[in-house]
């Protein structure tokens, strides 16, 4: 049965209705930077380095897709959170991005700008070796490159071995779905994150004489795979990732008789398994 005419809402009445939603979302935000300056204070990660935690954001764009329904896109939403979340992560402890661009700029601005905004600093930089070096210089910059094999030049996951080197705590996008706005796949460094790494996927730097048939099978044969190489007169340069069940150990052992000669393990950061949702 329908309402009748005098009981519908009125555009004037609509209106109003958005505006005090809208009023409401601001006033929630200012109340978040409220409670974002007394963890400052009980915190002082002004003080100490970088705020970023991509552990806690993991399981937060996890929440926040699963909850996910209505009208709005996801990609809106997952946006707006993501600037809310870079933002005020920045208030707690300022920090800057650096991009690898020999891609290009503009697909790194872009997903510079959708996972952290607009309030952070943007500074580019003309390969992956640079950006790990700005980010190792720097307080508590963070520093992304294209984790696509052959995007970025050179073995520059050598250049994060080392206990005091920058290392590998994300990669983005974190939710995986087809025509993503920034789907550009980028690992983010940073700092060593020793409180705060989540550990789903271990990357390492693996240094071999010589490549062997049968590498690849034994790497898979205990879940982890190659995701780039690079060789030179030395020898062999891998990346290679591991799922974070699996120990440093095992894949000692399982290089072990592959008859790549001597061979060189270490590890160079870590970071959450991508998120697929079942529609995509």
């Amino acid at each position: 049965m329908a309402e009748p005419a005098d009981l519908q809402p009125t555009l004037a009445d609509i209106r109003r209705e958005i505006d005090r939603i809208d009023e409401a979302m601001h006033r929630l935000l200012m109340e978040r930077a409220e409670v974002i300056d007394t963890l400052i204070a009980i915190k002082k990660t002004a003080a100490s380095g970088s705020a970023f935690r991509p552990g806690r954001e993991a399981d937060q764009m996890k929440r926040l897709h699963q909850r996910h329904r209505g009208l709005l896109p996801f990609d809106a939403a997952e946006s707006i959170w993501r600037i809310i979340i870079s933002t005020f992560t920045w208030v707690q402890a300022p920090y800057s991005v650096h991009a690898d661009v020999s891609i290009g700029d503009a697909p790194m601005r872009d997903t510079a700008r959708f996972h952290f905004g607009f309030t952070v600093p943007y500074r580019t930089h003309a390969g992956a070796a640079e950006v790990i070096e700005a980010v190792g210089a720097s307080a508590g910059d963070l520093g992304i490159f294209p984790a696509e094999p052959g995007r970025s030049a050179g073995a520059w996951w050598t250049l994060l071995a080392g206990e005091n080197r920058p290392k590998i705590i994300a990669r983005l996008p974190f939710v995986e779905r087809p025509d993503h706005p920034a789907g550009t796949p980028v690992y983010v460094v940073s700092k060593p994150l020793d409180d705060a790494a989540v550990r789903e996927v271990v990357l390492y730097a693996l240094g071999v004489e010589r490549w062997r048939e049968g590498l690849s099978a034994t790497l898979a044969g205990i879940g982890a795979s190659i995701e780039a190489s690079a060789g030179d007169d030395t020898g062999l340069t891998l990346l290679v990732a591991a799922p974070g069940d699996v120990s440093r150990d095992a894949l000692l052992g399982a290089m072990a008789g592959l008859g790549v000669g001597r061979f060189d393990l270490r590890e160079i950061g870590s970071h959450a398994a991508r998120f697929r949702p079942v529609s995509s």
